[in-house]
């Protein structure tokens, strides 16, 4: 045969220039030494196949049974052709593998638009129906846990820094029976627990079991009484629908689903960042439109407009980046759509009825956290 190749015996890096023969009776290849004939190795033609190259001119050969770095390169566009039409069985084989590669990556593609489904409207799917079967006193004390650990981490050496601590002040009160008001018929089985703590970022949130956190950076960017009442309002709609549970499941959901993938069962992809979803929870669109429509009908109710929170979003979102990254902006993210259906729903709120907060309760409230 006479084919001039490149021959690793897989057992060192050493290259040796060989001859090719090809041993019609024995149906095997002959691998000789170019300098002095000698056989290096006997391949039966039945155990040969191609092996993927660095380079698209060159023809790479393995074997089985010999060590799996055991190569023969043939650069020669024509031998190559000749080593092919020799072997015609390799052909074949390269055709299979061909095969066999693109249904591997179909079957890849297949998977990963699989996951992706399930990571995009599967877990949630769960996790919406699942929610109804976790028992309200065990959601109560899993918000408690994370609360207390929050406001260690805020008050460093003490308690989270309550603007004010006295429930019977008028402040609290007036937070608490508006609160009351806007639950009433809700059917909520939590008791709210509901803070104003002193913080610089303009923020605020629903833990699991009925506790809400406003920050004073938040307080203090309020210019009327219906952007706070409507962004309360907003976090009591998320504690009704128990959106921050339904977010802790469906990220258990997705790190078993990460888990499952990587490999990892054994709950370290589950637990990871479930805390951080819990204080910076950034709900799904359906979820900030059920809150949205919640606070919407206490609007009704209570005679504020639902579409304040809408401003008072837009003006927390004209701070620098640092702060809006931070802030109610980033977790509750007001797009066009539901600016607009805010802005609708306010035109629906029926006339004559009394504000949420007489001019005492809206000073008090206002000055909670100091002087506004």
């Amino acid at each position: 045969m006479g084919i001039v190749a490149r021959y690793h015996d897989g057992l060192v890096a050493d290259v040796c220039l060989v001859a090719l023969e090809y041993d019609a009776a024995a149906a095997a290849l002959l691998i000789r030494h170019a300098g002095d004939n000698r056989l290096l190795a006997r391949w039966a033609a039945g155990d040969i196949h191609a092996v993927p190259a660095g380079r698209r001119h060159e023809l790479r050969l393995g074997v089985a049974g010999q060590p799996d770095g055991a190569r023969i390169v043939i650069a020669d566009p024509r031998d190559r052709a000749r080593v092919l039409a020799t072997l015609p069985g390799l052909t074949e084989k390269r055709r299979r593998e061909a095969g066999h590669q693109m249904r591997l990556a179909i079957l890849a593609t297949v998977a990963l638009a699989s996951v992706i489904l399930a990571y995009l409207y599967g877990v949630p799917l769960l996790a919406s129906r699942a929610v109804g079967l976790v028992p309200p006193a065990w959601e109560e004390r899993l918000g408690e846990t994370v609360g207390r650990q929050m406001e260690a981490q805020m008050g460093e050496t003490g308690p989270a820094p309550l603007c004010d601590p006295d429930p019977r002040s008028l402040a609290n009160r007036t937070i608490a029976r508006f609160a009351d008001a806007v639950m009433d018929g809700a059917g909520s089985p939590f008791e709210l627990d509901i803070k104003v703590v002193r913080s610089a970022v303009p923020n605020a949130f629903a833990l699991p079991g009925g506790q809400v956190y406003v920050f004073s950076a938040l307080l203090e960017q309020a210019e009327t009484q219906d952007e706070f009442a409507g962004v309360l309002a907003h976090e009591l709609g998320h504690v009704v629908h128990r959106h921050g549970m339904e977010q802790l499941i469906s990220t258990a959901g997705t790190g078993l689903l990460i888990g499952f993938i990587l490999g990892d069962m054994t709950g370290i992809s589950v637990a990871a960042g479930l805390g951080a979803t819990l204080i910076d929870a950034r709900f799904s669109r359906e979820a900030e439109r059920q809150a949205d429509a919640f606070a919407a009908q206490a609007a009704q109710r209570l005679d504020f407009n639902p579409a304040g929170m809408a401003d008072l979003i837009n003006r927390v979102g004209a701070d620098d980046d640092l702060t809006r990254a931070l802030a109610l902006f980033n977790t509750h993210p007001l797009t066009q759509d539901r600016k607009q259906a805010l802005e609708a729903l306010s035109r629906e709120r029926p006339s004559g009825l009394e504000p949420p907060f007489s001019r005492a309760e809206w000073l008090a409230i206002r000055t909670m956290c100091g002087p506004g």
